[in-house]
């Protein structure tokens, strides 16, 4: 059975992003997302994948658009949420992957909660300037666990967290 989880960096408001970028840089959080990635399929909607500016390497890159005229070459393209996760498990089938991984945007990071089961968030503790916000997940979700970094030297501190979803 696949599991459908969702990774998202957020500050204190639940801000994602700005201008389609990442507001802050946080090289441990880039490859914390490396490694929990790599070898599984990511969903993404358009504007995701514009601002990454290229598929990523050694994953199976599904983008949802509702542009038909959308093309990118090494990628899955996909008109709704329901067809991308099925994509996707269809692939962890032939490949012998377990989790998919939803990385956003805000769109589809809404779209997906109800068929989700797991959170990677990773909390930056300071606030920033944007225009993309993640909705808070609900009472639902349990933290599994949580991992301060905030040690690093020219690192802002953050925390990486894991949440279920209960009784699923």
């Amino acid at each position: 059975m696949n599991i459908v989880s969702i990774i998202v960096a957020y500050d204190p408001n639940y801000l994602i992003g700005r201008d389609g970028k990442l507001p802050w840089h946080i090289s441990n959080d880039l490859k914390y997302f490396k490694k929990l990635t790599m070898g599984n399929p990511v969903i993404m909607g358009r504007k995701t994948y514009e601002s990454i500016g290229r598929p990523l390497p050694n994953r199976y890159n599904i983008i949802v658009t509702r542009d038909k005229n959308f093309t990118q070459d090494n990628c899955s393209i996909q008109y709704s949420l329901e067809d991308a996760v099925i994509k996707a498990k269809n692939y962890c089938e032939a490949n012998n992957c377990e989790e998919i991984f939803i990385i956003g945007g805000s769109d589809i990071y809404n779209q997906s909660i109800n068929i989700i089961k797991r959170a990677y968030i990773t909390e930056v503790h300071k606030e920033f300037e944007g225009d993309s916000f993640f909705q808070p997940l609900g009472s639902e979700w349990i933290e599994i666990t949580r991992q301060y970094q905030g040690n690093e030297i020219d690192e802002i501190p953050h925390s990486f967290v894991v949440f279920e979803k209960n009784g699923d």
